[in-house]
């Protein structure tokens, strides 16, 4: 397909970030618009990676207002996004409204917000399950990008609610569940009976470009997962996989620094609303290749040694 100029141009901030660059490369695969892929550094080897056809990598750094609008101006569509593991809460508010103004005054006519739910609007003063954090967050990496929604124009924006990511089951070589001193692997996680909605990265970056094919979705949230699975049903995939057995083991929220437990805390108590609002045959409406977690597993997990 033609990369001609006429295309419309899609702004993608944190493109050499995970969701980012997710939804870089599948345009890119695309070509069904031009990417501007936003970064605090052009030059960097990741930044150059992303340049090809249809894919122009420019610099702008959310703390410079001028530059994030410089970087919008002329788009149809921007992607944005903000670095929990990066910043303080307050400062990912303070980004999500840098972007949320640039885009209003570049005339931006479609934004893709990747957010969550502020878990504060679910636990009740005193409700001692899930333990504030400083500044009163319960869970601040959710909290800061939902209280940030009201940041953006409604009427142009799509809320694209996420999940838990499955790269984050993976060790660090990529094997999956520990092995325990008894040789058996074992994931342990504070989920209880609870399903966990999990995606696989890149489909979030697929979502987010499916989304920017249709106008018609601002104004709407939508949220995303690639299967809703419990802690037994999640080893007993990796178990198929591995061709060995994995168990699940449940363990307490506290095992996990306060953000963390909280999360998964939620993630239990508050299963009908959150797992409930994201169904993976509507989300495959929107992108029919939607990975299970299987599929995700054979795909990703596979590429390293078992």
């Amino acid at each position: 397909m033609s990369t001609s100029s006429s295309k419309r141009v899609v702004a993608v901030v944190g493109a050499t970030g995970r969701q980012g660059g997710g939804v870089v490369r599948s345009i890119a695969a695309e070509r069904d618009f031009t990417v501007r892929a936003i970064t605090r550094d052009a030059g960097s080897p990741r930044a150059k990676e992303l340049a090809g056809p249809g894919v122009e990598v420019v610099t702008a750094d959310l703390d410079d207002p001028t530059s994030v609008e410089a970087a919008f101006t002329g788009a149809y569509g921007a992607f944005c996004v903000t670095a929990a593991q990066e910043h303080p809460p307050e400062r990912e508010t303070a980004h999500a409204a840098t972007m949320a103004a640039a885009a209003r005054r570049a005339g931006v006519a479609h934004v893709v917000w990747s957010t969550f739910e502020d878990t504060r609007t679910f636990v009740r003063p005193g409700d001692d399950r899930m333990p504030p954090l400083p500044g009163g967050y319960v869970v601040p990496h959710y909290d800061a990008k939902g209280a940030a929604d009201a940041e953006f124009d409604p009427a142009r924006t799509t809320f694209l609610r996420t999940a838990f990511y499955w790269e984050n089951l993976l060790d660090e070589n990529g094997d999956g569940p520990a092995r325990g001193d008894d040789g058996v692997r074992t994931l342990a996680l504070p989920l209880g009976s609870a399903r966990l909605p999990g995606i696989a990265v890149a489909d979030i970056g697929r979502c987010a470009h499916a989304i920017l094919r249709h106008l018609e979705l601002a104004g709407k949230t939508v949220s995303v997962t690639g299967e809703n699975l419990t802690g037994a049903e999640l080893a007993a995939a990796f178990a198929e996989f591995l061709g060995e057995p994995v168990r699940f083991q449940d363990v307490p929220t506290t095992a996990f620094p306060t953000e963390l437990g909280n999360m998964f805390r939620f993630t239990q108590d508050f299963e009908t609303a959150y797992a409930g609002a994201r169904d993976p045959a509507a989300v495959r409406e929107l992108h029919p290749g939607l990975l299970t977690f299987r599929q995700w597993l054979s795909e990703t997990a596979g590429r390293t040694s078992r």
